[in-house]
């Protein structure tokens, strides 16, 4: 025979089972989407791009779910310790889960436009940058389920490797602009592409760093080393223009 204490632990731990499956199901959208939206940019497929932006709103909604269930749980069951760190992080996960799949969408926005102009040879760079956002995604989505620090840490640390190549394409498309003036609208939108690509880099170390909390109740020590050095590009790239104007 259960005593009602039993049933209480047992009731909370399947309310948090749910809400870890819930922020599965959501994250496992939002990925599906990333690399959908990835590859109607490639396959310049409009219907593709377009179904991809509808399908946003089914991770919206299971934002408003999870978001729902946490304040439910903080009422009824009042969590303390790791159960609390359970909780709270649930709640932040589902967020930059959420962040995610509007960057994917965006991807798929701009997918559309570049499909009215002619097509420029950056755009092969994008499924590589997609394609390790989408591991970083895959592994903090594993290591949530396993509650798994290592493997979140690891995930995380690859957010230097995403920012470097996203580095390397944003030079590759100013360097297509300046050489020839007909590529800027269709290399503004590739820019615009691959720093929705970088932000979900971003969002996907936020989500490591609190299955990092989760699990030790303290932050990750190291600092966030970026990769990204597009402000100092863009700085020095002005000067030049301002330079030649002058000469």
């Amino acid at each position: 025979m259960s005593l009602p204490g039993e049933h209480i632990v047992k009731s909370y731990d399947e309310e948090l089972n749910r809400l870890t499956g819930e922020i599965q199901r959501m994250g496992n959208l939002a990925l599906v989407e990333l690399e959908a939206a990835i590859t109607a940019v490639i396959e310049r497929d409009s219907d593709a791009a377009e179904r991809i932006i509808a399908s946003d709103k089914a991770i919206d909604e299971l934002e408003n779910e999870i978001s729902q269930d946490v304040i439910r749980l903080l009422a009824l069951r009042q969590p303390i310790a790791r159960d609390l760190r359970e909780v709270l992080a649930a709640l932040r996960i589902s967020s930059d889960i959420e962040r995610i799949g509007d960057y994917a969408a965006n991807v798929a926005k701009r997918a559309l436009a570049l499909n009215r102009v002619d097509q420029v040879r950056p755009v092969i760079s994008m499924p590589r940058l997609g394609k390790i956002a989408s591991e970083i995604i895959s592994e903090v989505l594993l290591a949530y389920r396993d509650r798994d620090a290592d493997r979140a840490l690891l995930a995380w640390a690859r957010d230097e490797e995403l920012d470097a190549l996203y580095t390397g394409i944003f030079r590759e498309l100013l360097t297509y602009m300046m050489e020839d003036p007909r590529n800027i609208t269709a290399c503004t939108h590739l820019l615009f592409m691959a720093k929705n690509i970088e932000r979900i880099g971003d969002h996907a170390t936020n989500i490591a760093e609190n299955i990092y909390f989760i699990v030790h109740g303290t932050q990750i020590a190291q600092e966030r080393r970026k990769g990204d050095k597009t402000t100092s590009m863009v700085a020095k790239a002005a000067v030049t223009a301002s330079q030649e104007r002058r000469d």
